[in-house]
């Protein structure tokens, strides 16, 4: 089994939670996915992953203020937990190892 089970969808989950730190909610997280890998992202989907990583304690969410635009509903906002950071960082380690074990000569490409 891995040590840190993390599908391609919820490490970019994570790392969107990263980037938007402090303002990282369902709505946010969900444009910024879309505008950076420009692929849509259904919100059930996001809703999904952001409860699967929650239990699995890589992410730690607490509810914001109410505001009138949103009818007195507060905004559940998300940050990267510990075990979310060692669940990246292990993560990247593995696919560079991967990536620095390819011999120089699987670069060279021929035409067909």
């Amino acid at each position: 089994m891995k040590k840190y089970q993390l599908g391609e969808f919820e490490e970019i989950v994570l790392l969107t939670v990263g980037v938007l730190y402090g303002g990282a909610y369902g709505v946010a997280i969900k444009e910024r996915i879309e505008q950076k890998l420009e692929r849509k992202v259904s919100v059930g989907a996001l809703q999904s992953a952001l409860r699967r990583m929650e239990s699995k304690g890589y992410l730690g969410s607490e509810l914001g203020e109410t505001t009138k635009e949103r009818g007195g509903k507060r905004k559940r906002y998300f940050k990267i937990t510990s075990l979310g950071k060692k669940a990246l960082d292990y993560n990247i380690q593995t696919r560079m190892e991967l990536w620095n074990q390819i011999p120089d000569v699987a670069w060279e490409f021929k035409l067909c």
